[in-house]
């Protein structure tokens, strides 16, 4: 999925676009790095997810890290947040002021504060931190642009993902069916959905007259390691893309369950069940060197599978 394949799906819509940072697993290699995404939602820059080396993944895609203000952390396993105190601290050599909101398991916050106080480094910015609790599913974040509620999944420690929604979109105005000399009020109620009317009641404009819907609202749902765990489906019912972690292929099924992690069948099965709009497929065993197989495998039970392939940016 090219940013030009993509081109329709941003239509006059606020940004909503995903990069894939890392898509490979524990053991390092040469072709994949380390579990790391990065989600654009209007004028939020949220990262999710902080494996090893991921301020350079960062670098690599010319993305301002000064303009994020959130970041998730699925569970802690090193792969998944070896990156972090580094890229803070760099945060804090560029001169970083602005608060910075941090979601991730029970322990994080000691392990930041163990570090950062042995380094003798003391950050010139606020980090509010959120204990996430693997076993509930909550609402994170609840602001203007989107809201994150967190999945719990099922992996050898407490791992959470991440649902994110967009808030829905005003109503566009019908500029040419509206007078020049309306009122602004007037257009701000029109905007919002509803009626104008006049002192004794009388509709003077309507809404469903001079408006017409704004864009449908988006949806991307994270699902770091985790076994194949059909209980995700009602919670994930209908995304428009939904990443679930495909780490080994079908023939490693048994090993899959044994280490909590699912295979790309597995993966598109619970795609299917979900009905979600598209697939990404990523955390792939570094036994593997070759990754078609696991499109194969998954588009065998759901053809919109892709695989997460890095630096690719994908709009929804």
């Amino acid at each position: 999925m090219t940013d030009q394949e993509n081109h329709s799906h941003r239509s006059v819509h606020q940004p909503f676009a995903l990069t894939v940072l890392g898509a490979g697993s524990a053991t390092p290699t040469l072709h994949l790095h380390q579990t790391a995404q990065l989600l654009r939602i209007g004028n939020e820059y949220v990262l999710i997810d902080c494996g090893e080396g991921t301020q350079f993944r960062l670098m690599e895609q010319r993305i301002r890290t000064g303009r994020l203000r959130y970041i998730f952390i699925s569970h802690l396993h090193g792969d998944h947040y070896f990156g972090l105190a580094p890229l803070l601290s760099s945060l804090n050599l560029a001169g970083r002021t602005e608060d910075l909101y941090l979601f991730g398991p029970r322990g994080l916050d000691e392990i930041l504060t163990t570090i950062f106080r042995i380094s003798d480094s003391r950050l010139g910015y606020t980090i509010h931190f959120q204990a996430v609790d693997s076993n509930v599913s909550a609402v994170l974040v609840d602001n203007t642009h989107m809201t994150v509620q967190s999945i719990p999944l099922e992996h050898r420690i407490d791992c959470t993902g991440y649902l994110f929604r967009e808030k829905p979109a005003k109503a566009r105005l019908l500029r040419d069916k509206l007078p020049v000399d309306i009122p602004v009020e007037y257009l701000k109620q029109l905007k919002e959905g509803r009626d104008v009317v006049d002192a004794r009641g009388q509709v003077l404009y309507a809404a469903t007259t001079y408006t017409e819907p704004g864009p449908q609202p988006r949806s991307y749902a994270f699902c770091s390691d985790t076994r194949y765990v059909e209980s995700l489906v009602p919670q994930l019912q209908g995304v428009d893309m939904l990443y679930h972690e495909a780490t080994f292929l079908e023939d490693n099924a048994e090993r899959a369950a044994e280490v909590f992690h699912s295979t790309a069948r597995q993966a598109a099965t619970i795609a299917a069940k979900a009905h979600v709009g598209r697939l990404l497929i990523g955390h792939f065993s570094s036994r593997y060197k070759q990754y078609e197989l696991f499109l194969t495998e998954a588009q065998a039970v759901f053809p919109e599978t892709y695989l997460a392939i890095e630096g690719q940016t994908i709009h929804l």
